[in-house]
């Protein structure tokens, strides 16, 4: 296996999402539509420059300071997307709302507490992602959140202990935290919990 690195820096300003609602289409505000820039990106303590956090209850602050995702589901998702919508695309890096997409750990190997060192950036996760609405018209089909749950292809949050700064293309090392409960563990329970 390659060493664990960063696949892609993404970050988006705050901007109009059109949600479909009821038939008719409404405007709510967002920072979902990541683009991936070149550089090194300053990481601040409540997250990366140029990002822009619309609703801090869903991601910001400082449990929620920066998403990662894992590239290795952007296969999932392409092929999920081209039956629900019936044309092919490759999805770009940010795409699934991320400001990290990372290659080399998914959710099975990332534990609560667990810390990412990037150069001196030092990263905490804190929980998986739960997407929302926002995520289904991102993506651009309204069972994708579920599809999300099910798979428990969620991503993690990263609360930041140390700042720096990282591009694309840098590895990391994962420093094991306390071990109680797994990303992968929170998400088999959140899938329980929505089938029931």
């Amino acid at each position: 296996m390659s060493a664990m690195h960063i696949v892609s820096v993404n970050v988006a300003p705050v901007e109009d999402l059109l949600i479909e609602e009821a038939g008719a289409m409404r405007r709510v505000p967002s920072g979902i539509k990541k683009q991936a820039v070149a550089g090194a990106i300053t990481v601040g303590p409540l997250g990366l420059a140029g990002d822009g956090q619309a609703d801090a209850t869903v991601h910001g602050g400082p449990n929620k300071a920066v998403y990662a995702y894992p590239q290795e589901h952007y296969a999932f998702w392409q092929t999920q997307r081209a039956a629900a919508l019936g044309r092919e695309e490759t999805l770009p890096p940010g795409m699934l709302g991320e400001n990290l997409t990372l290659r080399g750990l998914v959710e099975e190997e990332v534990w609560v507490g667990d810390q990412l060192h990037i150069g001196n950036v030092i990263l905490q996760v804190t929980e998986p992602r739960q997407p929302c609405y926002k995520f289904a018209a991102r993506i651009g089909f309204p069972h994708a959140v579920k599809l999300m749950i099910q798979h428990g292809l969620s991503g993690f949050y990263l609360r930041v202990l140390h700042t720096g700064s990282v591009q694309a293309g840098d590895t990391f090392t994962l420093h094991p935290g306390p071990r109680e409960v797994s990303i992968a563990q929170i998400n088999a329970r959140l899938s329980k919990q929505s089938e029931a």
